[in-house]
C-alpha cells in the first residue's frame, strides 16, 4: 500500500512541468524616459524664446536665421538637447531590433551598447568633418550645413520620444506601424538634405567638388559601413 502511494506521489512529479519566469524589467526605461522628458522641460523652462523658435522649426526658418552662428551649437541649449536625441535614437533602434526579432527591447545592456555606439559615432564623424573642413578650407560651409542638420534631427528625436515612450510601454503594436514610423524618419531626413541644399545652394555651387567629396566620405560612406557591418553580423 506504501508502496503504491509512494509510485503515485513519483509520477505526479514527473507530472509537473517547471516553467522559467520571465520577467521584464522596465524600471531603467521608466528612469531614462523621466529623465529625457525632464531634460526637454529644464531646457523649455531656461531657454524659452529659443525652444520657442525651436518647436516652430516645422513650419518656420526663423530659428536658423537667428541662431546661425556656429558658437550656438556649442551652447547648453544644443548639448542638453543632443543628449535627449542620443537616448531618443537609442530606444528608437532597441525597439526596431526588438520588433524585428532580433533582441528585447528590455535589455539594458543593449540599449548602454547602442547608446554607446551612437555618441562614438556621431562624436567620430563631427571630429572627421571639422578635420576635413579645415584641411579644404570649408569650415564656414560645413558649419552652416551640421548646425541645419543638427537642429532637425534634434527636432525629429523630440518628437520620437513619446512615440518611443508609447511603443515601449505598448505589446500590441502591430509591425505595420513600426514599418510606417521607420520609413517616416527615413523621409524626413532626406528631407533636411535637400531642405539644407536649397538653403545653402550657393556656398555648394561655390564648393561644388567638396561637397560631393563630403557628401561621398563623410555622409554616404559611414552609414553604408554601419548597414554592410550589421547585415553580415
Amino acid at each position: 500500500m506504501n508502496l503504491t502511494k509512494k509510485c503515485y506521489f513519483c509520477t505526479s512529479m514527473t507530472d509537473i512541468q517547471f516553467q522559467q519566469r520571465v520577467i521584464d524589467n522596465q524600471d531603467w526605461a521608466i528612469i531614462l524616459f523621466v529623465l529625457s522628458f525632464s531634460l526637454v522641460a529644464i531646457i523649455r523652462s531656461s531657454f524659452e524664446t529659443r525652444f520657442n523658435d525651436f518647436a516652430n522649426l516645422i513650419v518656420s526658418d526663423k530659428y536658423i536665421k537667428i541662431y546661425k552662428d556656429y558658437a550656438h551649437l556649442m551652447s547648453w541649449f544644443t548639448i542638453i538637447l543632443f543628449i535627449v536625441q542620443l537616448l531618443s535614437l537609442s530606444f528608437f533602434l532597441q525597439l526596431l531590433l526588438d520588433y524585428f526579432g532580433y533582441y528585447s527591447k528590455y535589455d539594458f545592456l543593449l540599449f548602454i551598447k547602442i547608446f554607446t555606439f551612437l555618441n562614438i559615432f556621431v562624436l567620430s564623424k563631427f571630429l572627421i568633418e571639422k578635420i576635413v573642413a579645415t584641411a579644404f578650407n570649408i569650415e564656414e560651409f560645413l558649419e552652416q550645413f551640421n548646425l541645419i542638420k543638427v537642429s532637425y534631427r534634434t527636432y525629429i528625436a523630440i518628437v520620437l520620444l513619446p512615440i518611443n515612450a508609447i511603443l515601449f510601454f505598448n505589446k500590441n503594436i502591430d509591425i505595420l506601424y513600426i514599418n510606417i514610423i521607420f520609413i517616416v524618419v527615413l523621409v524626413l531626413n532626406l528631407a533636411i538634405y535637400i531642405k539644407s541644399v536649397k538653403i545653402y545652394q550657393n556656398l555648394i555651387i561655390a564648393n561644388l567638388f567638396y561637397f560631393i567629396l563630403y557628401l561621398c566620405t563623410l555622409e554616404i560612406g559611414p552609414y553604408y559601413f554601419i548597414y554592410y557591418w550589421f547585415t553580415k553580423r
